[in-house]
């Protein structure tokens, strides 16, 4: 466990104002997301580092949008505090919180895998939270708490063990605070004051650059109605940001917002956040009101967002770029406006996950309600309310307590009704979809928190449905009917877990009559080989697919390439029984998927056949692949050079012995744009690399690498290197990390990181 340090050595270091998880403009400095909160985030700092040793609780307060999460989450992640605590873990709480999400939450935010949390005995569930805790210090941040009941429910998995461990609350209620914290000081948040105000408006709007004299005084007078509420001046600066920087416009936009917060009482703050919303391009708007199908601190993935956008026809095409690009390039500008928060990004700085913060959310949903655009139905007394008339979109929130419910939606088969998203607690089962059938012009039906225990095979009557996903357990092969929906564009299907397995699905030959399809996405798939699209049957390439994955046992032909010709993401498995030849499955023919970009190989065998049957080195990649998993290959690593020599190449993840052999030595000038490299469970020794090997890799990790004996000390050089982490490695490893993380600093790179998740490698 590491020391308790001296209080002072806080104090003599200065702060580091990073920006949150959830920031997304790119232009705005970090500093800009702590404008008036460094005395807030230096004394809680304090707190958290200094005695005494016995567990404390720092609640943070204050209303909605004053920058509660930003000062937790720059606390959070500053290095410091990763460096003195032996565990961190966040969850956000918010009103409608399940308890076994919250612990389900801090133990995957203490990285346990997935497998270990598939329980439905809580009670285990309790312990091992409290067993991953128990002798550690640690840090947890418990968000948005509405509720005292979310803590007592909880509070009894975080051991007081006398050493320095601390516990967050961020709360709107002060209430909340005083109960969680009967003794000791509450952090409130104030508003900041109209300066401070204009700093943050002028950082958001600008950026780097400096503001023109003459906006100055304009912008102060922007800033001082924006009464002091950081989202508030967030949201403005991200309006100012796209806008034209002219006298003219400015002028206009503070008489539009003076006017607004003139007229406001109760929503003052949401009039403010309403004249952002005001000012969108016409085609951006329906893709923010979306959002307010999402419960509460909802999560979405990037590529499930812009799935439904455009699937909803929100997309606007261009004939130069695909649905899919606009769509992100949709997302990017309300990122930058800072309307939708980003949640996570990869290496690359790419988007992976987004939310929406609880004020602008509260802001679609009534704009959304008001223009009978989308309503969010809430089960009250096993009723829903009524639905508006003449609604386009449907989201539908319930906690279902009785698994047997049914339930229905009332409409006419007149009803203009597009989409219809549920979000369920507890994944209820024998719910009948029969009521969906009145829905003739829906396009989106996302049911994947029902469980479903057949095809709800009413839906194939619904000939303009563009997405559909569903989670049901497969007995049968997938419906050949499911052909009849001839406009369906992405099909995502869960088949749901028995025992923690994951069952398979069957796709029909009828599939390859769909052309129209660009996302089919399985856990588990038998994708059937088109023999009589090959013999001149009714069948068509399946040229708009962009997304295939899981597929098992696939063979991949030239005469099966052809007909999925713009292929950019591909997952395979293979399960080797020592019956079929590897080269059987043509792995050399993947250089003819020309638009392939992301590529995931798993190969699974019988233990006895592991050494017997070795996988022959007969891939050939595309060279435009930038994405790359392979898992249980066994190749030797004199074989790297299939992979290295690709030129876009910036992700390589290395899982389950991908690789085999005690010696790596990459050849210089390969691997010339990787900027993430992940080996796990390797049996290699000895790496011999250096600065060319590797020139612009920015993370690196290592799990399970037991008997890799150091990370290459030429590491320490790489100029664009930014982390470290390691999972179950010697402690040899984890001491030359230490090493380059050192070397990294005296070359300036302060925020250098390097993450240890077990102890144990540390001693």
């Amino acid at each position: 466990m590491k020391k308790m340090k001296d209080g002072n050595d806080i104090k003599d270091l200065p702060p580091r104002n990073s920006l949150p998880a959830g920031s997304s403009q790119d232009s705005s400095s970090n500093k800009s997301s702590m404008v008036g909160y460094n005395d807030y985030l230096m004394e809680i700092m304090e707190r958290l580092t200094q005695p005494p040793l016995k567990r404390e609780i720092i609640p943070i307060v204050g209303m909605g949008g004053i920058g509660k999460t930003t000062l937790a989450r720059n606390v959070y992640d500053d290095l410091r505090i990763v460096d003195y605590f032996d565990t961190r873990a966040w969850i956000t709480v918010s009103q409608g919180y399940q308890v076994i999400d919250m612990i389900t939450g801090l133990l995957k935010s203490i990285k346990h895998a997935a497998h270990e949390l598939y329980q439905e005995d809580i009670g285990k569930l309790y312990q091992l939270l409290h067993k991953s805790l128990k002798g550690n210090r640690y840090l947890i941040v418990m968000d948005d708490v509405w509720d005292i009941k979310a803590w007592e429910d909880v509070k009894r998995v975080f051991p007081d063990d006398d050493n320095g461990s601390r516990i967050i609350f961020t709360t709107r209620q002060s209430i909340v605070a005083r109960q969680v914290q009967s003794s000791g000081h509450i952090q409130h948040l104030k508003g900041l004051d109209v300066q401070e105000s204009w700093i943050l408006l002028r950082e958001k709007a600008f950026g780097k650059e400096n503001c023109p004299p003459q906006l100055e005084k304009i912008g102060t007078e922007i800033a001082k109605n924006c009464k002091g509420l950081p989202l508030s001046l967030v949201v403005i600066g991200g309006l100012l940001y796209k806008a034209e920087r002219t006298e003219d416009y400015w002028n206009y936009v503070s008489e539009n917002l003076y006017s607004a917060v003139s007229k406001a009482s109760h929503h003052e703050y949401l009039e403010i956040l309403s004249l952002s919303y005001n000012h969108l391009p016409h085609y951006s708007r329906a893709c923010f009101l979306y959002m307010s199908v999402l419960p509460e601190d909802y999560v979405i993935r990037k590529s499930k967002l812009t799935k439904l956008w455009v699937a909803n026809g929100f997309i606007k095409p261009d004939k130069s770029k695909s649905l899919e690009e606009l769509a992100e390039e949709y997302l990017k500008d309300l990122t930058d406006r800072n309307l939708i928060m980003v949640h996570e990004r990869v290496y690359s700085d790419e988007i992976k996950s987004c939310s929406i913060h609880d004020l602008l959310r509260e802001l679609c949903v009534i704009k959304a309600k008001e223009e009978k655009f989308l309503q969010v139905l809430k089960l009250e007394n096993d009723h829903f309310p009524e639905v508006t008339d003449n609604l386009h979109h449907v989201s539908i929130h319930t906690n279902f307590k009785d698994q047997s419910t049914r339930f229905s939606l009332a409409q006419d088969c007149d009803s203009p009704i597009r989409s219809v998203i549920f979000f369920c607690r507890n994944n209820p089962n024998h719910l009948s979809l029969h009521f969906i059938t009145s829905f003739r012009l829906l396009k989106v039906l996302d049911a994947l928190t029902i469980r479903f225990d057949e095809f709800p095979i009413e839906i194939v009557e619904l000939f303009n449905l563009r997405y559909i996903a569903l989670t049901y357990w497969i007995k049968h092969s997938f419906p050949a009917s499911i052909s009849k929906l001839f406009n369906l564009e992405t099909l995502i299907v869960n088949p749901g877990k028995f025992k923690e397995v994951f069952n398979t699905s069957f796709l029909p030959l009828e599939i390859w009559k769909m052309p129209r399809l660009r996302h089919l996405l399985f856990v588990r798939a038998f994708f059937p080989y088109p023999t009589d699209a090959l013999n001149g049957g009714n069948f068509v390439p399946l040229q708009n697919l962009q997304t295939l994955s899981n597929v098992i046992n696939f063979r991949w032909t030239k005469e099966v390439l052809q007909m999925l010709p713009n292929l950019k993401k591909l997952v395979i498995s293979y399960e080797h029984d020592g019956r079929t030849e590897w080269s059987s499955y043509c792995f050399d023919n993947f250089i003819y998927l020309h638009r392939l970009e992301v590529l995931k190989c798993y190969f699974f065998a019988e233990s006895y056949l592991k050494y017997q049957d070795p996988l022959p080195v007969n891939f050939a990649f595309p060279p435009q692949l930038k994405k790359l998993t392979l898992s249980g290959c066994r190749i030797s690593w004199e074989s790297m050079t299939i992979i290295g020599s690709l030129p876009k190449l910036e992700v390589l993840k290395l899982k389950d012995h991908a690789f085999e052999g005690p010696v790596w030595e990459p050849i210089e000038g390969e691997f010339s744009q990787l900027k993430f490299l992940l080996l796990e469970e390797t049996d290699l020794e000895q790496w011999n690399a250096d600065k060319p090997h590797f020139p612009i890799l920015k993370r690196l990790h290592l799990r399970y690498c037991y008997n890799l004996l150091e990370i290459p000390s030429g590491f320490e050089n790489i100029p664009t290197f930014q982390a470290i982490e390691l999972c179950e490695c010697s402690s040899s490893v984890v001491a030359s990390a230490k090493s380059i993380q050192e070397m990294q600093k005296d070359c300036g790179n302060e925020k250098f990181q390097v993450v240890v998740k077990d102890e144990e490698s540390n001693v």
